[in-house]
């Protein structure tokens, strides 16, 4: 499948069966995401895996994962990252965004499906898996295999909405 398919294929998955991720597919899902670029490439990314019953349980605690066997907390330290000179804005986010986008793309490229889980509770994630002060969870990418019939439509907003450009 090219890119362009691919990305035309990749959805949210919110129903997963009770399978678990093979160890070969998780370790091509971690390795899209650690050569994913960041900013000034200070990879300041580093990413929670979490596959075994005990942690998804204490996961299910902070965020609702679908029922998949496979959840990556990707999280990113505020002592490592960019900051931008002109207003001190940091890439934290920025970088694990595409971290993220990376594992994702590849799942799905792989069979695999994902949904990117901002609604959870920090306070419990850091708690449940000792997440160290310095690196904040920005995500969490749940992946497994699909347990949905149906794939959702994409409705996009039309190139004009979506794209303005400059007025010479």
């Amino acid at each position: 499948m090219n890119f362009s398919e691919l990305i035309k294929v990749r959805h949210s998955v919110r129903k997963y069966i009770p399978k678990k991720v093979e160890p070969e597919k998780r370790n091509a899902i971690l390795e899209a995401g650690r050569i994913a670029p960041t900013a000034a490439n200070l990879q300041p990314v580093k990413v929670l895996v979490i596959e075994e019953e005990t942690g998804l349980s204490k996961l299910e605690k902070a965020a609702n994962i679908y029922g998949a066997k496979l959840a990556l907390i990707v999280c990113a330290s505020h002592s490592t990252a960019w900051k931008r000179p002109f207003d001190g804005k940091k890439t934290t986010d920025i970088d694990a965004s595409i971290v993220t986008d990376h594992m994702m793309l590849k799942a799905t490229e792989l069979g695999l499906g994902s949904v990117w889980i901002c609604y959870f509770k920090p306070d419990i994630l850091k708690r449940e898996f000792n997440i160290p002060n310095d690196l904040e969870a920005v995500n969490i990418l749940a992946v497994g295999y699909s347990g949905e019939t149906v794939i959702p439509t994409k409705d996009r907003k039309d190139m004009a909405e979506f794209a303005f450009f400059e007025q010479l």
